[in-house]
């Protein structure tokens, strides 16, 4: 292939990729973000109340990353039946996605419901521990609609649709922010709740941002034809083990990308509330850093595919 040719092909792939990277960094940048407001609400209204967010939100990344990275595979899925014509397999594909998503969110919440008891076996710091408990009490009946809501995200990602991941990032950026502040300091007639209050936030903004992405994928006609909801379909247990066997080898390298920052966090809670804070602080920003690589990262393989 001649520089000729070969050139406003790459300059072509370049411009199609940044279109659908630029959502998606910015809606993984608008994550990062929430955990900053989670952090600064915290570090405002105490030490420990911050040092215990940051114990609570390592424990909650830990069953958070696997189901991630498991349904992650949905968007090579989609995107290569969508790019060979095959859409008609595209509904049926994402309702087995969805009972998939189900079970590992209610997983998720029975791994947040059994750990916080064992965190005194961690040698977490004892002023650490009340916070850290309550806040994963509270955070995790949000888990099953963080993993409904990861899948719906993945399967617009995969039909080249990145808009809404940015959108609702934000959105629930703006949900977070004055709900947790609120809840934390007992403004408004609250009960002051400190990380426990941010818990409910955290779980209050899951919640709203997987009813607000299954309506959209219910009243838009840009996915109307893929006839998403157009009926029940029970669980098909080969379908959803093709998905685990697809998805899980990738939710397991994602565990253990991710497992370093979440030890890291674990031994630092053993030396005080003090030092897990500011090591929380300095993590936040490698966090916003990583999240414009992984943005463009998904926007490569929708791509690909």
């Amino acid at each position: 292939m001649s520089t000729a040719t070969s050139t406003p092909r790459f300059s072509k792939e370049v411009g199609a990729t940044g279109l659908l990277a630029l959502p998606l960094v910015l809606g993984h940048v608008s994550t990062g973000l929430i955990s900053f407001v989670d952090n600064v609400i915290a570090g405002h209204h105490a030490t420990a109340t911050l040092a215990a967010v940051t114990i609570g939100t390592a424990l909650l990344w830990l069953p958070m990353l696997i189901p991630i990275g498991t349904l992650i595979s949905l968007t090579a899925s989609v995107s290569q039946l969508h790019g060979a014509g095959r859409e008609r397999e595209i509904g049926p594909l994402f309702r087995q996605a969805l009972w998939l998503a189900l079970g590992l969110g209610l997983i998720m919440f029975t791994f947040l419901t059994v750990v916080p008891p064992l965190l005194p076996s961690f040698g977490i710091a004892p002023d650490i521990v009340p916070g850290a408990t309550a806040f994963l009490h509270a955070v995790r009946w949000g888990g099953p609609a963080l993993t409904l809501y990861f899948c719906m995200r993945y399967l617009s990602e995969g039909m080249h649709w990145t808009l809404p991941t940015m959108l609702l990032g934000f959105g629930g950026l703006l949900v977070l922010a004055p709900m947790g502040y609120v809840l934390a300091n007992g403004k408004l007639g609250f009960p002051e709740m400190g990380a426990e209050g941010l818990g409910v936030a955290s779980a209050v903004m899951m919640w709203l941002q997987a009813i607000a992405f299954a309506t959209y994928l219910w009243f838009t006609r840009r996915f109307a034809h893929l006839q998403l909801f157009s009926h029940f379909e029970g669980p098909r247990w080969k379908a959803i083990w093709d998905l685990l066997r697809t998805g899980l080898p990738i939710g397991i390298t994602v565990l253990m990308e991710g497992g370093l920052f979440i030890v890291t966090a674990l031994l630092i809670g053993r030396l005080g509330a003090n030092e897990a804070a500011a090591h929380q602080i300095a993590i936040n920003v490698a966090q916003l850093c990583f999240m414009i690589p992984m943005g463009v990262a998904e926007a490569t393989t929708v791509r690909v595919g």
